[in-house]
């Protein structure tokens, strides 16, 4: 009987499937062994030497393997095949003490790559364990050398990391670049024109309008008229003149498939098409690549197997015909340093259409979505290109030019699979030297924009251009700077820095400005992907990054004072009676007895944006008449651990409070469930009664 350990429970089961009675299989359950938490772990006097202990979780799993591998004839290994998954390998084969245990990997699991992946077992590559070691060390010493450093010089609480500290940088300096942003004023001038040849009516589609892009034949740029005076003076140049076609150029245009999803651009298309966090991307990614649905979900490369290419050929050729196959099996490369072994995330068959898989699978609504989309972006990128007409209509007038522009969809192509936006506009039919009449001359004011905040898809686009991490690396840094409240999403679910993240922010760029650089950190990954490929040490690494910055952390522990972070106020503490003051705190600001540590009496900070302009339900039912008369109003606030519930604004004297929020209605007014009369609240993109034992929905 052959031993084979996987990282899930899921993973093991459809593994099972595949193989027969000859293998047992196990989960891991994920990593067997980590740096310990509270201590650094690492030994920086000695090469940097990690110290690995095995967390309580895993040891009853390790028991168990320990049992197997007794009655096992031979141990094999089959965690994911990126540096994450070779690590975990590694530290199974150290802590059950196996010796030269096989290590199989496959980019899918399906039969076939599971049987191809048992015939040409190997080692365990230590380089990608060594790239992986250097990373986690390398994160462990940001964290636990700077955290401190921010505890005594800021607030309780805080800290920071390698790649999150990056991302927060970004959020923090685009919201400067939004403040700082002056908008620039610019005029447009449009031309509703109306082909009269041969007409004997005014027909309404035959009317189209073309942009002022010309004056004295030079273009006019977006803001070249800067005023209204501007642009009424061109009205003024052009009253009463005649319109002529000059120049029409019809062309056909393509529009090209879009590659296969890479880790990065599934995150960043599952956020604009469904509002997927990337976390919840990455965990529905993993359950369908457990399930043997589509093929492994971390990778940077676009390679494509040529069985997957074929196996698309003959689905597109059967399912919509030949003319909207390609004609050729289209390879894609990626831009810059990729795993190429690594294959672009796709299904795993391609006669599994969603719809069929639905039904087979019993997904359920979200897993459905995700490979849905991973499905079409897969069949999509071996179609025909999309054909549109294009036309270019040029037209003078005294001393002006105007331009037209029209397009209609030829041929849908891969669009037919994979829908995405476009605009069609027709244009009449129309003549060089042709005579048009002018229906209307209008100008339009506008104003420069500043720069988008960032959403999940853009950071994500970001920090990829950049270099600055890797693909399993970006959904957990989107995860923990909103988890230590250093960011937060507005109502457009857009990132914006908090105050204690613009202030951590700025301590670390002024004072460790390497950590936080943009080029510095790109450069580490590089010296990492250098690691795994045998180019370089792992301890090598580590050294470059620990004496430069083991120095200047030294030198600034000496240099930089604690920040004044503590503002008076007039409020007085209801316990000893001494001034209460406001303070900075992990989770933002806070009131807290200017006595500490004699009084720790604290009260949580309601701004005016926290107030939901709701009386408090229980306060108006109070029989005591003076709360009645006087009722608190609900207000968002936060628990010690940073989860935000809805609470009374009169807190400790009434503890009402929600974890869900409540219903306002379009008028600005909450609203009440009809059957109990306790209050609405929003769960799930559903409105339901906060009672639980109603069953309102509305």
């Amino acid at each position: 009987m052959n031993l084979l350990i996987v990282e899930s429970p899921t993973k093991a089961k459809t593994l099972k499937n595949f193989l027969g009675k000859n293998y047992e299989i196990k989960a891991s359950m994920g990593h067997v062994r980590d740096l310990p938490k509270g201590d650094l772990g690492v030994n920086v006097e000695k090469n940097f030497k990690p110290k690995y202990v095995i967390p309580t979780k895993s040891r009853k799993t390790l028991s168990a393997l320990k049992k197997e591998i007794t009655k096992a004839d031979d141990v094999i290994l089959a965690t994911d095949e990126d540096r994450e998954g070779e690590s975990i390998a590694w530290h199974l084969s150290e802590a059950l003490n196996l010796r030269n245990p096989r290590r199989i990997v496959f980019h899918e699991i399906t039969k076939t790559a599971i049987e191809e992946a048992l015939k040409s077992p190997r080692k365990i590559d230590m380089n990608l364990v060594d790239a992986q070691q250097a990373r986690r060390i390398l994160d462990r010493l940001v964290g636990y050398k700077l955290s401190p450093f921010l505890w005594k010089k800021v607030a309780k609480g805080l800290s920071a990391g390698r790649v999150q500290s990056v991302a927060v940088r970004l959020v923090v300096e685009r919201e400067r670049e939004i403040e700082n942003f002056v908008a620039q004023e610019y005029w447009t001038i449009v031309a509703t024109l109306l082909k009269i040849k041969n007409q004997k009516s005014k027909i309404k589609n035959n009317e189209f309008e073309a942009l002022l892009v010309k004056k004295d034949d030079k273009p006019i740029q977006k803001l070249d008229i800067k005023s209204k005076e501007e642009a009424d003076k061109i009205l003024k140049d052009l009253k009463g003149v005649e319109y002529q076609v000059e120049k029409i150029a019809r062309k056909e245009v393509k529009k090209n498939p879009l590659p296969p999803f890479t880790t990065s651009t599934l995150q960043q298309e599952a956020w604009q098409r469904f509002k997927f966090p990337a976390k919840l991307t990455m965990q529905l990614a993993q359950q369908l690549y457990e399930k043997g649905y589509i093929s492994y979900h971390r990778t940077d490369s676009l390679n494509l197997s040529d069985l997957s290419l074929f196996s698309a050929k003959k689905f597109i050729i059967e399912d919509f015909g030949e003319k909207y196959w390609a004609g050729f099996l289209r390879r894609y490369k990626a831009k810059g340093k990729v795993q190429e072994a690594h294959e672009a995330i796709r299904p795993t068959y391609s006669g599994n259409t969603p719809e069929k898989l639905k039904i087979k699978a019993k997904l359920e609504e979200r897993q459905f979505r995700l490979y849905d989309l991973i499905w079409r972006r897969f069949i999509a990128c071996q179609m025909k290109e999309a054909f549109f007409d294009a036309t270019i209509v040029d037209i003078k007038t005294k001393g002006y030019g105007f331009r037209a522009n029209g397009q209609i969809l030829k041929f849908d192509g891969f669009l037919k699979v994979y829908p995405m936006k476009f605009e069609e506009t027709e244009l009449p039919e129309l003549e060089e030297k042709e005579i048009l009449e002018l229906i209307k001359l209008s100008s339009s004011q506008h104003f420069t924009q500043p720069p988008s905040r960032y959403t999940e898809a853009t950071l994500i686009k970001t920090l990829e251009k950049f270099g600055i991490g890797r693909p399993s690396t970006y959904a957990p840094t989107l995860a923990t700077i909103q988890t230590r409240n250093y960011v937060k999403k507005n109502e457009q679910k857009k990132f914006i820095p908090t105050e204690i993240g613009a202030i951590v922010n700025d301590i670390l760029v002024q004072n460790f400005p390497k950590v936080v650089d943009i080029d510095f950190t790109a450069k580490m990954e590089k010296e990492l992907d250098e690691v795994s490929e045998g180019k370089n040490t792992w301890q090598k690494t580590c050294q470059n990054f620990w004496i430069p910055f083991s120095k200047d952390l030294e030198k600034r522990y000496k240099e930089v004072k604690k920040s004044d972070l503590v503002k008076e106020t007039d409020e007085i503490c209801p316990k000893c009676g001494a001034p209460m003051v406001e303070r900075f705190g992990k989770f933002g600001k806070f009131y807290a007895c200017s006595k500490f540590p004699e009084c720790k009496y604290t009260k949580s900070l309601e701004n005016k944006n926290n107030n939901l302009g709701i009386k408090c339900p229980k306060c108006l039912a109070s029989r005591d008449l003076a709360q009645r008369d006087n009722p608190g109003e609900i207000v968002s606030r936060k628990t010690k651990k940073g989860k935000i519930f809805y609470g009374c604004s009169r807190f400790p004297k009434c503890d009402f409070a929600l974890w869900d929020k409540p219903f306002v209605s379009a008028q600005g007014k909450p609203e009440f469930c009809p059957e109990c009369d306790s209050i609405l609240v929003e769960k799930r993109k559903k409105i339901i009664c906060s009672n639980k034992e109603c069953r309102y929905e509305k």
